[in-house]
């Protein structure tokens, strides 16, 4: 079963492929996605990994969770689902 990693306190200038080869060590990386802003196109600093076992992403949230990645400690637990509620379509209540 796969396991969604939550990774935060990244440099801003960390990419998506050095964040697969960090995690790559621990076993099978299925996902990697940092998330970036939508109006400038910069990372936020944080992002997802998804591992293919739950073993292995246990193994990489003790290992690397206060480790110092390209310059910054990174902070990395188990990410938490959160729910959202539905997105409203604002310009579906306009009339013409």
């Amino acid at each position: 079963m796969a396991k969604k990693i939550y990774v935060g306190n990244m440099n801003y200038a960390t990419n998506e492929q050095s964040l697969h080869e960090l995690f790559t060590q621990f076993g099978e990386v299925l996902s990697v996605n940092i998330v970036m802003d939508r109006y400038t196109g910069q990372a936020k600093g944080f992002g997802f990994i998804e591992m293919e076992t739950d073993d292995a992403a246990d193994s990489a949230i003790s290992a690397l969770n206060g480790r110092e990645f390209e310059g910054r400690t990174l902070r990395v637990n188990q990410a938490m689902e959160r729910d959202r509620p539905p997105r409203r379509d604002f310009g579906a209540d306009r009339r013409n």
